[in-house]
C-alpha cells in the first residue's frame, strides 16, 4: 500500500479540524436499545470455515490513519457495532452479523423474521442470539423486503425447507 499523498493528508487534516467531532449523538443513537453482543463475533460453517468475522473490524477502535477520510472511518465504526438491539418494545434487530440487519417482530404466537441475512450460518447465529435473550419463540413468518441476497439468503437459518413446504 502506498502512503497517502501530501494533498490527501492535508485534506483529511482539514476535515478533522472542521467537523463537529465532539457531537457523539450518532454513537448514542447506534447504541440505543443494546441488549447483548455475540462474543466472539466469528461465525463458522459446519466445515469450520469462517462465514463472518466482525471481530476483524476491531482495528476501527483507533484513530483514522491519514490515508482514510475521517468521516468514512467514523461511519465504519458505527457500522461495525454488533449485537441484539431493542428497536421498540416487541421489535428487535441483530446487527453486525452480516452485510444487512435481521429484524424480529414478536407476536402472540411467535416471531416474524424480516430479512434473514446472506447465509444460513449468520441467520442461525442471529436467531440464537435473539432467543438467548428473548426466549425460544417459534418463527411464524418470514418477510423479504426486497430481492437482494442479503435480505433472503439466510432463510434456512431461521426455518426449514419442510416448514416452508408445509406452509408453516
Amino acid at each position: 500500500q502506498k502512503p497517502p499523498t501530501a494533498v490527501i493528508e492535508a485534506a483529511h487534516r482539514a476535515h478533522l479540524a472542521n467537523l463537529p467531532w465532539e457531537d457523539t449523538a450518532d454513537f448514542a443513537d447506534a447504541d440505543r436499545g443494546f441488549i447483548a453482543a455475540l462474543e466472539p463475533c466469528v461465525i463458522t460453517a459446519a466445515d469450520g470455515r469462517v462465514v463472518w468475522d466482525n471481530d476483524a473490524y476491531a482495528f476501527l477502535d483507533g484513530d483514522a490513519p491519514t490515508s482514510v477520510h475521517p468521516s468514512l472511518w467514523r461511519q465504519s465504526r458505527l457500522c461495525a457495532k454488533q449485537g441484539l438491539y431493542e428497536v421498540v418494545p416487541g421489535i428487535y434487530q441483530v446487527r453486525g452479523l452480516d452485510l444487512s440487519n435481521i429484524t424480529f417482530v414478536e407476536g402472540d404466537t411467535g416471531i416474524i423474521v424480516i430479512d434473514p441475512l446472506v447465509s444460513t450460518e449468520t441467520a442461525a447465529a442471529a436467531l440464537q442470539l435473539y432467543r438467548t435473550h428473548r426466549g425460544d419463540r417459534p418463527v411464524t413468518a418470514v418477510i423479504y423486503t426486497h430481492s437482494h441476497v442479503d435480505h433472503f439468503g439466510g432463510v434456512l437459518g431461521v426455518t426449514t425447507q419442510a416448514d416452508v413446504d408445509a406452509g408453516r
